[in-house]
């Protein structure tokens, strides 16, 4: 059915006459998954939602109200407690806005797709089985699984204040996963990480002949690192692909940008950030080669868009340039707070959540060595890919990562494979210790499906690209000497 927004904004204005401005925030979100391991389909689900929050400015505060019942009653009555929770909060607001961090944004964007029409589910399921087929490449492969994920997210916004978006993004998701085992040693490969295959676009993003190649790959390796003798434990040159840089962007750079958890409000639930406010603008995050950019407005990459969903209009901007701290992970409610510079990452996870300082996607910038230079210039070093655990302490400083699949580096060659590599380190020091950065024939986007914050718990599409990368002096470690 569709729903006529701006007679519901109409609706909702009209039944709270002592707000300054009201904004609606529409959204209908629809996905759905396919699932077959040990070449058996085993489930199908779709989830849908679709509901409106309605948000009000009263007095320096917006306050919000959320509802499925998408009728003028239904919403002037979420409307009425937005404004009634407003004016409770008068006084007691950590920060007093004005209506400028609610521009009157115009903006339309749909996800760029090839092939519009969907797949039948009997082919879907049929590749599943396939790909499960593909992986089990040896009896040593104990368990199989494949799945694809489809959906899309439908968004508008409008506000009293000639506000008008409409958003619709397209995504596809692939997995594919194997666990092989030979004794007490047990392996598991996927293919680029357990979710990493996930971008928006059509159903060309669904090509099955490669996938099932790859398939074949994943379970030859996971074979493979069954025999392999484990990571050596010292200090040497890392050399990380794009799906770990993933991670390590993810982890070290994103959540400790982000200006809500400088400002401390996401301390008791997701914590806070090393860096400070004071850091912006001078701090030498990186060596000169790090450049790290926010760009929603890359074609295909999970967390692309126009606008984000307080109608700040999104554009690639630097956060880090040449190593130093630019600019933070802030919307606009942040950048007045804080005076930091910021980007349009506003953003919910669900109609019926305030939107909050969060990632999109924050990508790595090519250099201008080629993988195979890169690693010819290395004496000593490992080269891992795919990341397999994760720890991180709450200031987003201390890490341990662990990976899926290394090989060793000697003599500026790749030699032999090595299991459970991981490495260590500290954000910072890690970082400025980044020696070369590769050409854009070695740049990947990947995405991250499932990245969590805010109370109650907001789980977000995020997207992360970079080319190869390689640092040094890092303490790795898997139990070998």
């Amino acid at each position: 059915m569709q729903i006529d927004l701006q007679r519901l904004l109409e609706a909702a204005a009209a039944a709270v006459p002592g707000a300054q401005w009201v904004g609606l925030r529409k959204r209908r979100s629809t996905a759905t998954f396919f699932v077959a391991r040990d070449a058996a389909f085993e489930e199908a689900a779709t989830e849908q939602s679709e509901g409106v929050m309605v948000e009000v400015f009263h007095q320096g505060q917006f306050c919000y109200a959320a509802t499925a019942d998408l009728t003028p009653s239904g919403v002037a009555r979420a409307a009425v407690a937005a404004l009634a929770t407003a004016k409770a909060v008068v006084g007691r607001g950590v920060f007093s806005f004005d209506q400028s961090v609610r521009p009157a944004t115009a903006a339309h964007y749909e996800s760029p797709r090839r092939l519009k029409s969907p797949l039948g589910t009997d082919v879907i399921c049929a590749y599943l089985i396939e790909a499960c087929q593909a992986l089990k490449v040896s009896d040593k492969v104990i368990q199989t699984m494949a799945s694809v994920g489809e959906g899309r997210n439908d968004y508008e916004l409008v506000s009293t204040s000639g506000a008008r978006i409409e958003q619709t993004l397209h995504f596809h998701s692939l997995a594919l996963n194997a666990v092989a085992r030979d004794g007490n040693v047990v392996q598991r490969r996927t293919a680029n990480g357990p979710w990493a295959l996930a971008h928006q676009g059509g159903s060309e993003l669904l090509d099955f002949p490669r996938m099932l190649a790859q398939a074949t790959v994943v379970g030859r390796e996971a074979v493979e690192l069954l025999g392999a003798a484990p990571c050596p434990t010292d200090t040497r040159t890392l050399v990380l692909a794009p799906d770990q840089m993933m991670l390590q962007i993810h982890e070290s750079i994103g959540h400790p940008l982000e200006l809500d958890r400088i400002l401390g409000d996401e301390r008791n639930y997701a914590g806070s950030s090393f860096v400070k406010l004071a850091d912006f603008g001078t701090f030498q995050y990186g060596s000169p080669l790090m450049n790290v950019s926010f760009d929603p407005t890359l074609a295909g990459e999970l967390a692309s868009y126009a606008a984000d969903e307080i109608g700040n209009k999104a554009e690639k901007l630097l956060l880090i340039e040449k190593g130093i701290l630019k600019r933070g992970l802030g919307s606009l409610e942040s950048q007045k707070r804080s005076g930091v510079p910021g980007v349009a990452n506003q953003r919910a996870s669900s109609w019926n959540r305030p939107p909050a300082d969060r990632m999109a996607n924050l990508n790595l910038e090519p250099g201008d060595t080629s993988f195979k230079d890169l690693i010819a210039g290395i004496e000593k070093g490992v080269y891992m890919q795919a990341n397999r655990s994760w720890s991180i302490d709450d200031y987003r400083n201390k890490f341990q990562f662990g990976c899926e699949y290394g090989q060793l580096i000697e003599n500026g060659k790749l030699t032999a494979t090595v299991r459970d590599p991981n490495y260590r380190g500290i954000s910072s020091n890690f970082w400025r210790n980044l020696s070369a950065v590769g050409d854009r024939a070695s740049f990947q986007a990947f995405g991250t499906p499932n990245c969590g914050k805010c109370e109650p718990n907001q789980v977000m599409f995020v997207g992360h690209a970079s080319p190869v990368c390689a640092f040094d002096n890092v303490e790795v470690f898997g139990g070998g000497k």
